[in-house]
């Protein structure tokens, strides 16, 4: 099979029901996708497919439709995306687990929202669990990275 990711084309030889999840962190070894639940609860897993955020645990193979962005190909190698500056100048991240997927998820929103309010960034962000409870700071670095993204 098949995929493009971040941009390079890769070829798996796994089972075509295999979690994308397991593919990404064991197929080809990119952990910036974390395993948290398991089943599409905690978005840990978070990538986009065709710049949708998706829970990788829960998209088989098979089932993937198009180009997979990691938190990796989110920026490009000498600039960061937009949410990715935010998160380091609000300092969001503590134990820094959850977080590749909450960035994914942010960078979805501001793509289909680029004017959030608090109610639409707790709505887009609410399946995004963070055992340290860094959700201040998380709703503060979207409307950051929202403004920067406004201005460019």
């Amino acid at each position: 099979m098949d995929l493009t990711i971040n941009g390079s084309s890769h070829t798996v030889d796994l089972p075509d029901d295999m979690p994308l999840l397991w593919a990404l962190r064991d197929g080809l070894n990119i952990t910036s996708v974390k395993y948290g639940c398991g089943i599409a609860q905690c978005g840990a897993c978070t990538v986009h497919i065709d710049g949708l955020a998706v829970r990788s645990c829960q998209v088989a193979l098979a089932d993937v439709w198009g180009e997979i962005t990691t938190i990796e190909g989110l920026g490009t190698p000498d600039v960061l995306h937009a949410v990715q500056e935010a998160w380091i100048q609000h300092q969001v991240p503590q134990c820094g687990y959850c977080q590749s997927g909450q960035i994914m998820q942010a960078a979805d929103l501001l793509a289909r929202n680029p004017e959030p309010t608090d109610e639409d960034i707790d709505a887009a962000m609410s399946g995004n669990l963070c055992r340290c409870g860094t959700y201040p700071r998380i709703r503060a670095a979207v409307h950051a990275a929202a403004s920067v993204m406004r201005e460019a």
